[in-house]
């Protein structure tokens, strides 16, 4: 096709508000988004996390009031991450497979409060659990052990399932989980719950604020890079991907988001799956920094990037702006 001036003018549909609705080529809506939640110990508690300016761990019964929320906005589904008590956390987090954890008991509040009018994603890894903040156990040498992860995660994930999660989300980056755990959902009888694998999750700087919420930041003993991805690569997303498919994966999550565009859009054109990306802790820090700096408009900042993720093939996003998002595209 060959297209010239005067012939082709550009900004013809350009011109208008209502013309530029009519070939919008990329829509974002409330129901592409998740809300990421984080849950503590007590009753009527709002604790703000100091490095997410307008985030707070909440106690069980505001999970279920931002669930209420969350569903009359149009949002479809929160994650919980809690952030269990230094008392309760061991060296083989133990406190993942209590059925009165604060994970069990916030999928319940919200179920109760909400029924069927929202969904409930839970977390799967040990990180929030854990002496030492690793996503797994860990050996004498210091090196988190994968077989003996996936077991504990298996478990972990049917404790989640039984209280009534309706998303399992396993973020370990553990090989061979996602074939374990689906296994495991369906001799459960669990057959409908769908799980979303965090397939390519890197060994990312963005994540500093996530950890200081679930209270594993200052706990933290070495680094991930032995299972978290090197965020130089991008085949062995694509095989990482793939693995995670074949094990029975639902949907899978590139984490984090803007730096890692090219994955998603890669992922997306590969395979007939539902793509979603984390707009991680420090990716909403640093919009909310620049907000407070002058240097760009809050809302039109964090608008153009969560577009950004449906331009590259996000069936939807995981973002800490979730609500104001929703208000912003409800107006």
């Amino acid at each position: 096709m060959n297209r010239s001036y005067p012939n082709t003018r550009l900004r013809r549909t350009r011109a208008k508000a209502w013309s530029r609705a009519m070939v919008r080529e990329t829509i974002l809506t409330p129901s592409d988004l998740i809300w990421p939640l984080f849950v503590t110990e007590g009753t009527g508690v709002e604790d703000p996390v100091a490095s997410l300016p307008g985030v707070s761990r909440w106690s069980v019964d505001g999970v279920a009031a931002r669930a209420k929320e969350a569903a009359a906005l149009g949002i479809p589904c929160i994650a919980l991450f809690p952030n269990t008590p230094a008392a309760k956390r061991s060296d083989d987090g133990g406190e993942a497979l209590n059925p009165d954890n604060l994970m069990c008991r916030a999928i319940k509040a919200v179920k109760d409060a909400c029924g069927e009018d929202i969904g409930v994603l839970t977390d799967v890894a040990l990180d929030p659990y854990t002496t030492h903040g690793q996503d797994g156990l860990v050996n004498g040498a210091g090196y988190v052990v994968n077989d003996d992860t996936v077991a504990v995660l298996v478990d972990q994930a049917l404790n989640q399932a039984e209280a009534g999660a309706d998303i399992i989300a396993p973020s370990d980056m553990m090989d061979g989980r996602v074939h374990a755990i689906r296994m495991a959902l369906e001799m459960g009888g669990h057959h409908n719950v769908q799980i979303m694998a965090y397939a390519a999750k890197y060994a990312s700087a963005f994540y500093g604020p996530f950890r200081d919420a679930v209270g594993s930041g200052g706990l933290l003993k070495g680094d991930k890079k032995t299972y978290q991805m090197d965020p130089a690569n991008g085949d062995e997303a694509l095989a990482e991907v793939a693995l995670d498919i074949a094990e029975g994966a639902d949907s899978v999550m590139v984490k984090p988001g803007l730096a890692y565009l090219d994955i998603i859009w890669r992922v997306k054109q590969r395979f007939e799956v539902p793509v979603y990306a984390y707009q991680v802790s420090g990716e909403y820090a640093l919009i909310e920094a620049g907000a407070a700096a002058g240097i760009g408009d809050r809302e039109a900042l964090l608008m153009e990037k969560l577009i950004a993720f449906k331009r590259a093939g996000c069936s939807g996003v995981l973002t800490y702006h979730a609500p104001l998002a929703a208000r912003l595209l409800g107006a």
